[in-house]
């Protein structure tokens, strides 16, 4: 008899340190035949669904709900998602799959996907279900979705790479789960280390130790090791490191091993970059081939604005030429619609979003372009796919020119994790001599392959590598190194 699973997804890094709010219109919310659509892209979802077409199971879709990082979420955001699922419940499920982050805080929670497995266990029939899933790497994982989730597993790559084979992984644990009878509990180990996204790349220590570690000691009866990052710029009680044992055993003595690696290499996972100015002079010496200028304090997939100046404000004093500058701002974009392709303006760029960056920045600009910010993703593999699938929107966009750099203006913040970015805007990232990266990590996948040098700066920004920054107050942990 085929297997009857319930399937829902819930999805949003939050950044507690903005000031902007995150509400019910910055989501994307699919239901019903919306959410089946997903099947076989990119997502995590598309994982999923797939498998379980291939299965032959009956898929119950609740509903999936993700928006870009940024500032805390509304209660409305919570309170719709969970009425919804509430909803389509139907006690005679044979299991649930839900499709997390596992780093979102809404007004009233600050750990949303605890209190929603936790209201799942209160349905009528729900508390005996098994609840499987997939989550990101970058989660603050809680007690309570410890104690309400059976086997949630993690993306084990940073650029996120594997999300959707995570979800599909997830999914075989769920198939073997029917096979066997078996049915693995949860075992969570916080440790007292909080480690900036910089700190956190799968390719290099102290993660790639980690999860080769975690790789080695799974088998048998350990079904599962999720190392989890954590995310850094959310002050909550669970914000941090963590590891989890997803085991039909409650021995998580595999764990101290992991434990003692961590505490080896903590300073490795500690990133402080280098100030801006330090580094221009280095710029200014031209290579054959883009030089890739990384800016993590306005990382747009770790909830910062996309539209802080310091990089930009960097190229233009010192005269650096074929640059390229993505910048997040709808009311520019707004503005050069008034005007017609070659026409000049004196626009205030940028600066709008966080009070830590200088402000907006008066340009003299050239319009070049304007458009749609509808692209295909070049790698159905990157971070950006295991948030939107294979389309991404950046909303009505804009190209201008000041000096020797060309700025593409977006109306929708878009995480620089895919080149088809700019070549939808008939810009050829290779063509560049620099280009701006408002990220951290996860934009490697992209440009490592075609950049002949990188440089990860320090700029003003709320998403900062320097944790000592954070006016951290519900974190419960000792803080390595800020308390150390």
């Amino acid at each position: 008899m085929s297997k009857r699973i319930l399937i829902a997804g819930l999805f949003h890094e939050t950044h507690t340190f903005v000031d902007d709010t995150t509400g019910l219109e910055d989501f994307q919310i699919r239901h019903g035949d919306q959410l089946l659509a997903c099947a076989g892209d990119a997502s995590p979802l598309g994982g999923v669904l797939e498998f379980a077409q291939q299965q032959n199971w009956k898929i119950i879709p609740a509903l999936d709900c993700r928006a870009t990082p940024s500032g805390t979420v509304t209660d409305e955001v919570m309170e719709k998602w969970w009425s919804d699922f509430r909803k389509t419940w139907q006690p005679d499920c044979d299991a649930i799959f839900l499709v997390l982050h596992g780093a979102m805080v809404c007004e009233s929670f600050a750990d949303v996907e605890g209190e929603v497995l936790g209201r799942i266990r209160t349905l009528p029939e729900a508390q005996e279900k098994p609840i499987f899933g997939a989550f990101d790497l970058h989660a603050n994982f809680s007690p309570a979705m410890a104690k309400h989730a059976d086997c949630l597993v993690a993306y084990r790559e940073n650029p996120h790479t594997d999300a959707r084979e995570s979800g599909v992984r997830a999914a075989e644990l769920l198939l073997r789960h029917f096979e066997t009878g078996q049915l693995p509990k949860t075992t969570l180990r916080q440790l007292p280390v909080i480690w900036a996204p910089t700190g956190t790349a799968s390719a290099d220590d102290p993660m790639r130790s980690l999860e080769k570690c975690a790789r080695k000691l799974e088998g048998d009866g350990l079904w599962v090791i999720n190392i989890t990052a954590g995310f850094a710029f959310a002050d909550t009680p669970n914000t941090g490191l963590s590891f989890q044992a997803i085991s039909i055993s409650d021995d998580d003595s595999a764990l101290d091993e992991l434990e003692s690696i961590t505490l080896g290499l903590r300073e490795k996972g500690c990133r402080i970059d280098e100030p801006i100015e330090n580094v221009m002079p280095k710029i200014c010496k031209s290579v054959t081939g883009l030089t890739v200028l990384v800016e993590p304090a306005d990382n747009i997939g770790g909830g910062a604005p996309g539209d802080c100046t310091g990089c930009l404000r960097a190229l233009i004093t010192h005269g650096i030429d074929n640059a390229g500058v993505c910048l997040n701002d709808p009311e520019a974009v707004r503005k050069l619609e008034e005007i017609e392709i070659g026409e000049q303006i004196v626009l205030p760029l940028g600066g709008k979003g966080s009070r830590l960056d200088q402000g907006p920045l008066d340009l003299k600009v050239k319009l070049l372009s304007c458009g749609s910010g509808r692209f295909e993703l070049e790698n159905k593999q990157s971070h950006l796919a295991s948030m939107c699938g294979d389309f991404f929107e950046m909303g009505p966009c804009a190209v201008v020119q000041h000096g020797g750099v060309r700025i593409l203006l977006t109306t929708n913040k878009t995480a620089p994790f895919d080149l088809g970015q700019w070549r939808s805007q008939e810009i050829n990232p290779e063509e560049l001599n620099v280009i701006v990266v408002k990220a951290a990590v996860a934009h490697r996948a992209a440009y490592d392959p075609i950049a002949a040098r990188s440089f990860t700066v320090d700029t003003p920004g709320p998403c900062s590598s320097n944790l000592n920054q954070l006016p951290y107050r519900k974190v419960r942990r000792p803080i390595y190194p800020l308390d150390d």
